[in-house]
């Protein structure tokens, strides 16, 4: 059982960034992958990035250089980088650390 505590969110004008927190305690010394998952208004959950114990990263293509994610192992906290943010992006995103943990989800609006 895992704690995932979100921070970050904001609303910010189109191409402008971002940078999503999310910290994970109760793990122990288990160092899991962990990701984000996002979900819009009037769509299904969405993946958008993960990145392993040893730093492999992947992207969905939505956000693929635009989106940047990493990790503190020290302070167990992956991060979110997002730059040229577009009103597509809008939605509440999740941190997820396979299989079933789950953040409450941070709102990100993207708007003139």
């Amino acid at each position: 059982q895992v704690r995932l505590v979100e921070s970050g969110g904001g609303l910010v004008q189109p191409g402008g960034s971002l940078r999503l927190s999310c910290t994970a305690s109760g793990s122990g010394f288990s160092l899991n992958d962990m990701g984000w998952f996002r979900q819009a208004p009037g769509k299904e959950r969405e993946f958008v990035a993960r990145i392993s114990s040893g730093g492999i990263t992947d992207y969905a293509d939505s956000v693929k250089g635009r989106f940047s994610i990493s990790r503190d192992n020290v302070e167990n906290t992956v991060y979110l980088q997002m730059s040229s943010l577009k009103p597509e992006d809008t939605a509440v995103y999740y941190c997820w650390r396979p299989v079933n943990d789950w953040g409450q989800g941070t709102q990100v609006t993207v708007s003139s």
